[in-house]
């Protein structure tokens, strides 16, 4: 592949300030020399906001934020952060910050705060509410001032509470046309407003029968895929499957319809590996090797002082040892 175009990439959840100093340690001596070129950091509500300091579950602010993104600047490193919007609005039952102060935007405020999995996976907010929006943007626009980002991820992965039966705003719409709309409403403001690249997960635009996903996570049961028909081919998808499938469809969905694609995996190495080795060969034969750059490797640990440490010295074990290495057999492949 083309060193100048290749993607290498990183994600996190990052919202300490007091971890600043070891991200960016993580940064100059784990990432800078496997030649990583974005990180993906998934901010949610653990900063510091300004204009909705009640929102705030984290101790990240503007000033670490402008420091992060100076030293991935002077390393060549693209910063992306990272909002959930529409669905991952807290756990369980549990409510974020947004939904505990705005309970209008609930999809459903009738679901205990004390539910749980099976019962319940996690709130959304409504996407009909017509204010919802409006935090949401100036949240967004936080970030963005924040970070000087180029892009911005929207999240939108994982959301099952949609088109809600006692929502009195979304009963009775179809699933797929309340998440198209909040796709668009987002494009709108990102890429239409402030000219910057979207991204998203894919997840929810992938049938799981047509594909062979089997389950409810990497992609939809139930009806929400067919928005892929109603956005806009240029937000960018980021498609990802973290076992070891016998094939990897979506790639090839997401790429014969014109999005620009980028598969995305966890620790799993031998899912990795042949996850990128399906992806490079499908843009290979479609000839869309510019619209499939690369991989994001993902990582869902808790990131404390301890692991960063860990990873920094290479005294690693466990799940993480195993991060490390996918780590480096994707940006091995990827040189």
């Amino acid at each position: 592949m083309d060193n100048e175009t290749t993607l290498r990439a990183f994600h996190l959840r990052f919202g300490s300030q007091e971890l600043v100093d070891s991200l960016l340690t993580f940064i100059e001596q784990v990432l800078v020399p496997r030649r990583v070129n974005l990180l993906l950091l998934e901010c949610n509500t653990s900063f510091q906001f300004e204009v909705y300091p009640e929102l705030s579950e984290g101790t990240l602010n503007k000033y670490d934020a402008k420091e992060i993104a100076r030293i991935c600047k002077r390393n060549g490193i693209r910063l992306i952060p990272l909002f959930q919007c529409l669905g991952h609005q807290g756990w369980g039952g549990g409510r974020n910050s947004i939904l505990k102060h705005y309970p209008q935007f609930d999809e459903t405020p009738h679901i205990p705060t004390d539910a749980n999995w099976p019962d319940f996976f996690a709130p959304s907010w409504c996407p009909n509410h017509p204010e919802v929006n409006h935090l949401a943007f100036e949240l967004i626009d936080e970030l963005i001032e924040a970070f000087a980002c180029d892009g911005f991820h929207v999240g939108m992965d994982e959301v099952i509470e949609l088109a809600d039966n006692q929502c009195p705003r979304c009963h009775g719409h179809d699933r797929a046309d309340l998440f198209a709309k909040a796709v668009t409403d987002m494009r709108s403001h990102i890429v239409e407003k402030h000219g910057l690249e979207m991204f998203m997960w894919g997840d929810r635009l992938i049938s799981s029968e047509e594909t062979g996903y089997h389950n409810m996570w990497e992609s939809d049961t139930f009806g929400t895929y067919k928005a892929i028909e109603q956005i806009p081919t240029d937000i960018t998808i980021m498609d990802w499957h973290y076992d070891r499938h016998s094939s990897y469809p979506s790639i090839k969905i997401f790429l014969e319809k014109g999005f620009k694609v980028i598969p995305a995996c966890w620790f799993k190495t031998d899912a990795a590996v042949a996850f990128l080795g399906e992806s490079l060969q499908t843009a290979k034969e479609l000839n869309a090797q510019k619209r499939m750059p690369g991989m994001l490797v993902t990582s869902w640990n808790g990131w404390n002082k301890q692991a960063f440490e860990q990873f920094i010295t290479d005294q690693l074990d466990g799940e993480l040892k195993e991060l490390k290495e996918t780590l480096d057999q994707v940006t091995g492949i990827l040189k």
